[in-house]
């Protein structure tokens, strides 16, 4: 009876070691061709808490040269990080959604990376959870796009200024 048993277990591990090489040979790759087209643009990008190589390479693969946007606003409409606008006269709606325009797999990676940073940065952890109280329905979705905001403003300052990231203050590249 433990024969069976163990030999599934020691498959499953084996099946775990031989992922974990596939995942690294990928992640140098990965590395291997973004150090070839921008190698500063890439570390900037590692040296934010909670990014890796993936995150890092899809959001340069996505965003190209930061030149190309004229300010953190331009980068944030290129992603689709922005409202609808739903007002008449005085009134101004709350519950507005997000607009669906702009560059899906660059929104994708945005979010999906928001969502690492800040459970990483406690300055990312603190804007969420303030973002979190202040709305009242689709807390989750809301605050979790506001930040990404933040993060595009980031994002955008330390590829623009060629800078890394540190939790006491940017450093120059």
């Amino acid at each position: 009876m433990y024969e069976p048993l163990t030999v599934s277990i020691a498959s499953s591990f084996t099946l775990i070691s031989t992922y974990e090489i596939e995942i690294k040979a990928v992640n140098k790759a990965i590395e291997k061709t973004l150090k070839g087209i921008d190698p500063n643009a890439y570390q900037s990008l590692l040296s934010i808490p909670g990014i890796g190589p993936v995150m890092a390479a899809g959001i340069l693969s996505e965003i190209g040269y930061i030149d190309a946007f004229k300010n953190q606003e331009a980068l944030a409409k290129y992603a689709g990080l922005v409202w609808r606008e739903n007002q008449s006269g005085n009134f101004q709606a709350d519950d507005t959604p997000l607009s669906k325009a702009g560059n899906a797999y660059l929104r994708y990676y945005l979010i999906e990376a928001t969502s690492h940073v800040k459970n990483h940065c406690g300055e990312f952890a603190a804007f969420y959870q303030k973002k979190y109280d202040e709305v009242k329905i689709h807390q989750h979705k809301r605050a979790l796009a506001l930040t990404a905001r933040k993060f595009v403003r980031l994002i955008f300052g330390l590829l623009a200024n060629h800078q890394l990231y540190s939790s006491d203050r940017v450093v120059q590249a």
